[in-house]
């Protein structure tokens, strides 16, 4: 309406005598040569007691211009700029509340008239407001245009994709079958690799428990008589079974399966593998820094002292006791040494022969392949998704909020980031760091049913602590950029934010020719 007012000139008013404080629409319930009737119709007075400062009528129409109804209203006219009614308690008690001072003709408070003053901001104001709306409206159009292109490209594309979705289905299907074709040769290959692989694990463990298995005999066999007798396995105490910490000759008969002695082949057939983790080795470890650090749990012996020089008699001895020590060293065999564990390569799988790999590279190559064109088609039907969604969304009357649809627009206050993203979701982030919170996912239009797309409604947010789902509501207002202008949190979980947007301005009416300056609404 103000702006119907501000756009649309109007004739200076004619001057009509009437009671102070009634409006010109009321004038002609005011006739000095008539009774006047209570505007309620409840009762009749003589002309002369309207505005004599007593309340007649109970609805106080007889006094618009005094104080004396508590219930009356005066009218300001206010010329220039826009008429107002005002309580009739107002009337003289020394405040300004009509922009022409009418309302304190008889308080003694002097009021400036500044109706035109505030005429002349008021027009400025509402032509603002009106520039706002044409340009907004002009881009609105543009907007609108540019839907309708976009949306016809997209119906293309759509219409595109969805032609060559069943070529490229039955390309994946193609390169499915080869590649299962190329994995079978593949498969035989590799798995006979990997048994003739564990075969030789197998046997080459077999052969090194074998080797264990011997040395362990002739250690044990301390006679070197081919058998290993229970005596032989009695000094062995590691092999104690009922823990007093020596091998009895129960035990050792026990371990040897009831028999006296053993030979080599039945020890390791039918001993070895019970005994196996408890024996200890007579071979001293060959390790330089094993032999070379003391052992920290017995005692160290004191150095002795330098040993005089020797006797003849000590000589001769000495002698005699290194040709006995050479004489036993001829008659007993070397230390033996226990075989050596296996290579860490050896618990490796050794690489494929020429023809097995040729059948992994040409399988691999068929994966590949098929997994390309299968990504390609996920990607496909995604795009086909979207664009489906895309062009079936309903934004707006001409489809003038459809370039809304993959932007956000961000609004920072003293705590939160605010972040809006048309049709899709609301979120808030602390401004120095921190997770977002979700404050609702695209739900509807909630604007009233004359003006459905004024209000956006987003729901199912984060739920609050002990408390309902957030949800914002955000009001589309009419501007030449889109931007989130305010945000703010009117009760517990349910937000509101106001977005600029041209998309959101009407069409304005049109602007009347030039007749002329004038100073009044």
């Amino acid at each position: 309406m103000l702006l119907l007012l501000l756009l649309f000139p109007v004739c200076w008013a004619v001057e009509v005598k009437r009671p102070r404080g009634v409006s010109l629409t009321n004038h002609h319930f005011y006739d000095e040569s008539k009774p006047f009737t209570c505007l309620d119709g409840l009762a009749t007075i003589p002309f002369d007691q309207v505005n004599d400062d007593y309340c007649d009528c109970k609805d106080g129409s007889d006094e618009p211009g005094t104080a004396a109804c508590p219930n009356g209203s005066f009218h300001c006219t206010n010329t220039g700029y826009k008429s107002l009614y005002i309580s009739s308690r107002w009337v003289n008690d020394g405040v300004c509340d009509c922009c022409d001072g009418t309302d304190e003709y008889n308080s003694g408070t002097i009021c400036e008239n500044i109706c035109k003053e505030k005429g002349r901001k008021e027009r400025e104001t509402l032509q603002q407001i009106a520039e706002v709306t044409r340009e907004g409206f002009r881009l609105k159009k543009i907007l609108i245009e540019e839907w309708k292109k976009a949306r016809e490209e997209k119906q293309q594309k759509l219409a595109e994709l969805q032609a060559g979705k069943k070529s490229l289905e039955d390309q994946v299907e193609m390169l499915r079958v080869v590649k299962e074709e190329a994995e079978k040769p593949e498969k035989e290959a590799k798995d006979q690799h990997q048994k003739l692989w564990e075969e030789q694990q197998a046997a080459s463990k077999a052969q090194r428990e074998q080797e264990l298995a011997a040395t362990a005999f002739q250690e044990l066999d301390d006679d070197m008589d081919g058998a290993i007798s229970l005596a032989e396995l009695q000094t062995h105490s590691e092999l104690d079974t009922d823990g007093d910490g020596m091998l009895s000759e129960e035990e050792a008969q026990t371990l040897l399966g009831g028999d006296m002695q053993m030979d080599a082949a039945t020890f390791h057939d039918r001993v070895w593998a019970a005994i196996r983790d408890k024996y200890q080795s007579e071979v001293l470890p060959t390790d330089p820094l094993a032999s070379s650090v003391p052992d920290l749990m017995e005692p160290r012996e004191e150095q002795p002292p330098l040993p005089s020089l020797p006797t003849e008699e000590e000589e001769e001895e000495d002698l005699e006791e290194e040709e006995e020590e050479e004489g036993d060293s001829q008659e007993s065999p070397p230390p033996l040494v226990p075989p050596q564990p296996a290579s860490p390569n050896e618990d490796k799988m050794p690489p494929y022969d020429e023809q097995t790999q040729a059948f992994i590279d040409a399988a691999q190559e068929a994966r590949n392949k098929f997994e390309e064109a299968e990504r390609s088609l996920r990607d496909m039907e995604e795009s086909i998704r979207n664009l489906e969604q895309e062009i079936s969304f309903d934004f707006g009357t001409n489809g003038e909020f459809a370039y809304l649809y993959s932007q956000c627009y961000e609004l920072t206050t003293n705590e939160y980031i605010y972040r809006l993203c048309p049709f899709k979701l609301v979120s808030q982030k602390p401004k120095f760091g921190g997770s977002p919170t979700n404050l609702g996912t695209w739900g509807s239009w909630a604007g009233p049913e004359h003006d459905k797309f004024s209000i956006m409604k987003y729901e199912q947010g984060t739920g609050c602590w002990q408390g309902p789902n957030r949800s914002t509501t955000v009001r589309l207002l009419c501007g030449k950029e889109t931007v989130v202008t305010s945000t703010m949190e009117p009760s517990r979980c349910e937000y509101l934010m106001e977005l600029m947007t041209p998309a959101a301005c009407p069409e304005p009416p049109p602007e009347p020719p030039a007749n002329g300056d004038h100073d009044e609404l």
